[in-house]
């Protein structure tokens, strides 16, 4: 029925709660630069395997990013560049905020 679709606004909160996890983040930042084995991100993050495959696998449920096996190993890649282009705004406009929180901590009080 289309009018039990939820809003887009509670569907925008969904996704940034699923953002909302700083080893989810440090995945999609690896992901942004090409695809990964798991055993590669273990490495890179390291966390505890079951740890990474529940932080993946609630990506995955979430479509931002998908998995291929071969052979013993699950590869990983985001599922389209503009989860990258959205970290790499987040990055931009942090990096704003931090430079204004400076500039005001510089002034004499």
């Amino acid at each position: 029925m289309p009018g039990m679709q939820r809003p887009l606004s509670q569907m925008k909160a969904d996704f940034f709660k699923t953002l909302g996890h700083p080893v989810r983040i440090r995945i999609l930042e690896l992901l942004s630069e090409r695809e990964y084995a798991v055993s590669e991100m273990l490495d890179e993050i390291g966390i505890e395997a079951a740890n990474l495959s529940q932080q993946l696998s609630i990506l995955r449920r979430a479509g931002l990013v998908t998995a291929r096996r071969e052979g013993l190993s699950v590869t990983y890649e985001l599922t389209s560049p503009q989860v990258a282009e959205l970290l790499a705004a987040a990055r931009a406009i942090l990096t704003g905020v931090v430079a204004g929180q400076a500039e005001v901590l510089g002034q004499p009080a």
